[in-house]
């Protein structure tokens, strides 16, 4: 620039003076002031924040200035100054999921700042779903997040996966319970529940280290409020079982078992001839005789009130369920009581309490085709066989009435080899006595101080217990008819529990948590800081005494007591306890700079009782970043894109779950010697999961349309694994080594669309996630991990399904000659399976085994619709799964069986003669192939359900009901499934089925009343 040649003047004289514009930014909804607001001069970069009390000063360049006022969870406003000193802005509220305060990792962070993959449950929506299991009501509901229920039967465990199962281990997530860690909350009222976050990145996870590989659930309660309330709900409905099969009834099982002898090749007379016109034969429908209507019950009552010092809030509940089996030895009861305490005692002190009682009571029966089997028996029970018997039979007995052997006339005498010897199911559920029973206390104890006056460094010391006492006591009475078998001292008893038994155990699980934070939240000019440091420990004791004992003379409940059992040789104990402890150092710090730019570091390390001295510690980092591309001045005025948000994190976490002792050698007595029983390793160490996550956040008209997506790539490595030890070094138990791992990769998306513009308000959620699991390595000395369908081998997904391939079903001789070319006299015969010859030497064995099947979802999603008009409410929750398959072993032994069960429809079809079929085997009383585990049993088990309806109808406050509010609503659950599935529930856990205790179709009616 040439000397005394002045550079243009950007603004005239008279706006070149400074000019002060001062204000108060409060809530549109409620009037509160609103602090950390951004206030800028449009198109500069001067600019300011609101103090706590929502007040600005801004020193404006130009009195004639626009000014932009941002806010997450917020619509963004300009404001003309036009030479006003004090300008006041009321914000409107936007439909965010960014503006929400979100309680992660011992502390809580606005939705805007938070760069991991985190989720929050609209618990308001779940409240629809009456499920007695918190984990229930979150099925369909979060991206990545698939819940199962593993069986119907009432009490059951929820499965839970985040973001898909990663190790050979438990893969359950970690619950934090109002700052409690817990490893389940099937004794929680969903009623209590105020939020929940689901936490599913290392970003989010790693600073509870060492068990948060799976995932993390961070729950919070309700607690009280200063206004005095009232609220009563109950629900009660019916319960009934839905897309049975049909099975033969008694004329087409004779002519099938009839055609089975035939086929199977035996010289002289088929013996089924002479029964086709038995007039002892019933027609039973096994499954409409098990299967009745069942019950459910819901009752929750809820108080609070307070002052400006103290608030409280009691509640209590109750819950009943009384399944779809018959004789209601399929109870479920659980009681809850909790109450919550909060006080401020000084204007810089806060205490509280929060704590919860609770007792369930669970009638247990095999649920998943275990034995006895009672689900299973009902499907392998002939038809022809009664229920009962008439009371003419000697054998009668109004305390045992019901049929046993088939036809039995005395021991030894009985049509077993005709008609199979199954149990009596209706008898089973019956006798089954079989009851668990926990009583449970979880709460937790806290103070809070101030350090600083304005509140931005608080100490918070936080003590919780969770202390549980079970028993379970299961007592087997002898029933049935006697076969002539048993010991000497039983003969002439039932052949059923054969003698009588009880089996009682008692134990407490005792789990003390103490940790101590520090937190600091500060906003300076453009900059906000939060962070945590502290430190946890954690110590755990457990204890339990069983015992049993056989041979009662009396039966009746009041001698259901170990002390009047027998005492020679009829008696058993035992005892054992255990322990493990924890104790972590933990910190977390995020800055946040003009609601743009974030980024986040969190480090835990963690000792545990559970590793060696030398590898005790674990050590777990995380580091996250965010960009909040929409708050940049290219996009603030844009009038569709509200909020935009790109994040990355990557971080580590760890897995402790193997049993306690697990390093060290021990060693049981024989005699007097001392034998090693299991070899012990010291060097073992952490499971660590490491995780990167990339996604974004897409925020469009003032929010209505909000979508979320994420990419993640999950490997767990050093995967604790139990390796058996060659024979040579003695018959120990396994031990435990690092080796293996495994990798998951999946693309999370949710999308939300609210329209609340209108007198009909109404609501879509849709999510969806994708996933695919693989084994990339296991020990050097264990190539792979065989069970009895699945085999775990590197380059598969965990447990995928092995075995043999089917390829049709032998029409003639000549085909088989030609397939088994290098088999010597096959046995195989027109109409049995004809497996695929993978390795073409014309012999079928082990070798011709393939990886058949995954039992792990590729895609999981959910959907939910909801709205309200006037006083009408509705909402409804369709959810799936694609891309599962499962081993539907009860498939096998009720179609396929070479013993005289009974069958489904599907053999009516079955191969009868060359051209008949080319999938259905023969039906045969010898091997038709079906022995093989095979790809005829794999399922595809992917469904869609519609998994909730509810409608409601609310009465506003009025002459009639005061100042009360009361809502009536009918709901259903699992009204309809569409599946190709043949079993009774495609949802089942199980790697096979066996015959699962089926999800019933429930129908529900209901009032919530609010005083």
């Amino acid at each position: 620039m040439s000397p005394g040649i002045l550079a243009a003047d950007p603004f005239p004289q008279e706006q070149r003076q400074q000019f002060t514009v001062t204000g108060t930014i409060i809530s549109e909804s409620d009037g509160e002031p609103l602090p950390g607001v951004s206030i800028l001069e449009k198109g500069t970069n001067n600019g300011t924040v609101t103090d706590l009390d929502g007040n600005y000063i801004l020193e404006l360049r130009n009195a004639n200035a626009t000014l932009v006022i941002s806010f997450i969870g917020f619509a963004t406003r300009e404001v003309q100054v036009a030479n006003r000193n004090v300008v006041d802005i009321t914000l409107s509220e936007s439909v965010s999921e960014l503006g929400e305060a979100i309680v992660v990792g011992y502390r809580s962070q606005k939705g805007a700042t938070i760069s991991g993959a985190v989720a929050s449950v609209d618990v308001e929506a779940l409240e629809a779903r009456r499920v007695p299991i918190l984990t229930q009501a979150l099925q369909g509901q979060v991206a990545g997040v698939q819940v199962t229920q593993s069986t119907g039967a009432p009490g059951d465990e929820i499965e839970i996966r985040i973001r898909g199962a990663g190790t050979i281990g438990n893969n359950n997530p970690l619950y934090i319970v109002d700052g409690i860690p817990t490893r389940e909350i099937a004794f929680l009222n969903p009623a209590d529940i105020e939020s929940m976050t689901v936490l599913k990145d290392a970003a989010a996870t790693s600073i509870y280290g060492s068990r948060a590989s799976a995932g993390v659930v961070v729950l919070t309660t309700k607690s009280g409020k200063k206004d005095e309330g009232l609220n009563i709900n109950y629900f009660g409905g019916i319960q009934k079982v839905a897309n049975l099969p049909r099975m033969l009834n008694a004329n087409e099982y004779m002519n099938t078992v009839q055609r089975a002898w035939n086929n199977a090749g035996y010289a002289g007379t088929n013996p089924y001839n002479a029964d086709m016109n038995r007039q002892d034969f019933a027609d039973t429908n096994w499954l409409d005789e098990l299967f009745e209507l069942g019950q459910t019950h819901n009752l929750q009552l809820s108080s609070q009130g307070g002052n400006d010092k103290t608030r409280y809030l009691v509640s209590a509940g109750y819950y009943s369920q009384d399944g779809i089996v018959v004789s209601d030895n399929d109870k479920f009861q659980r009681f809850n009581l909790r109450t919550n305490v909060s006080s401020d005692i000084h204007d810089r002190i806060t205490i509280g309490t929060n704590l919860q009682i609770s007792y369930t009571s669970q009638d247990r029966m095999s649920s998943s085709g275990d034995a006895p089997g009672i689900i299973r028996h009902a499907f392998l029970r002939p038809p022809i066989i009664p229920v009962y018997k008439d009371p003419s039979d000697p054998t009668y007995t109004p305390g045992n009435p019901y049929t046993d052997l088939p036809f039995y006339r005395a021991p030894n005498d009985y049509e077993s080899g005709k008609y199979e010897f199954s149990q009596n199911p209706i008898a089973l559920a019956h006798f089954t006595d079989d009851k668990l029973s926990n009583f449970k206390t979880f709460g937790n104890i806290y103070g809070e101080y101030n350090i600083l006056q304005d509140g931005s460094l608080r100490f918070r010391s936080n003590f919780g217990a969770d202390v549980n006492f079970f028993h379970n006591k299961a007592f087997s009475p002898n029933f049935g008819d006697d076969d002539g078998g048993g010991a000497e001292v039983d003969r002439g008893q039932g052949r059923q529990n054969r003698p009588n038994s009880l089996t009682e155990s008692r134990g407490q699980q005792i789990t003390f948590t103490w940790n101590n934070t520090v937190n600091y939240e500060k906003t300076i000019g453009v900059h906000q800081f939060n962070a945590v440091v502290g430190t946890e420990f954690i110590t755990y004791n457990s204890s339990f005494m069983n015992a049993s004992r056989m041979r009662f003379d009396f039966t009746s409940p009041n001698f259901r007591h170990l002390d009047f059992g027998g005492t020679e040789r009829d008696l058993w104990n035992g005892g054992l306890a255990e322990e493990w402890a924890l104790f972590s150092y933990f910190g977390a710090a995020t800055y946040v700079n003009r609601d743009r730019y974030m980024v986040s570091a969190t480090l835990r390390a963690d000792a545990s009782s559970r590793f060696a001295e030398n590898n005790k510690w674990g050590f777990f980092p995380a580091v996250s970043a965010g960009w909040m591309i929409s708050e940049e001045s290219f996009l603030s005025s844009s009038d569709v894109l509200t909020e935009l948000k790109l994040r990355g994190s990557w971080g580590q976490q760890g897995n402790q779950e193997i049993p306690n002792y697990a390093y060290m050698t021990l060693f049981t007595r024989d005699a007097d010697r001392y034998l090693i029983s299991r070899y012990g390793n010291p060097d073992l160490r952490w499971e660590t999961t490491t995780q990167a996550n990339i996604g974004f956040d897409l925020g469009l008209y003032r929010n209505k349309l909000f979508v979320s997506m994420d990419y993640f790539q999950k490997v767990t490595s050093d995967i604790l694994l139990p390796i058996s030890l060659p024979q040579v070094v003695g018959d120990v138990s396994p031990t435990f080594v690092n080796a293996g791992q495994v990798t998951n990769r999946g693309l999370e998306l949710a999308v939300v669309y609210r329209n609340n513009d209108h007198a009909f308000k109404y609501f879509i959620n849709g999510n969806m996630a994708t996933l695919r699991n693989q084994v990339d390595n296991l020990h050097p000395n264990l190539p792979y991990i065989t069970g009895p369908v699945s085999r775990i081998q590197s380059g598969q997904p965990l447990n995928a399904y092995y075995g043999f391939v089917q390829e049709g079903i032998y029409q003639n001789q000549e085909e088989i000659s030609n397939h088994l070319s290098g088999t010597l006299n096959p046995p195989q015969r027109p109409g049995d399976i004809k497996f695929a010859d993978l390795d073409g030497n014309g012999v079928i064995n082990d070798n011709d085994r393939d990886f058949i099947g995954n039992p792990n979802p590729r895609l999981s999603y959910g959907l939910t619709f909801g709205g309200n008009y006037g006083s009408f409410d509705f909402n409804i929750l369709f959810q799936g799964v694609e891309g599962v398959d499962r081993y539907n072993e009860l498939k096998k032994i009720i179609d396929y069986d070479t013993r005289p069960f009974n069958y489904t429809e599907r053999v009516l079809g079955s191969w009868d003669g060359e051209g008949s079929t080319n999938t259905i085997p023969r039906v045969s009383f010898t091997d038709n192939g079906s022995s093989r585990v095979s790809d005829i049993f794999v399922e595809d088990a992917s469904y869609f359900r519609l998994k909730n309806l509810e409608v409601g109808y609310s009465l506003q406050p009025n002459r009639l009901t005061g100042n009360s509010n009361i809502r009536f609503y009918l709901s259903g659950q699992n009204l309809l499934t569409f599946t190709q599935y043949t079993g009774l529930d495609p949802e089942s856990t199980a790697l096979m089925d066996m015959g699962t205790y089926p999800q019933a179709r429930t129908y529900l009616m209901g009032v919530n009343v609010t005083f």
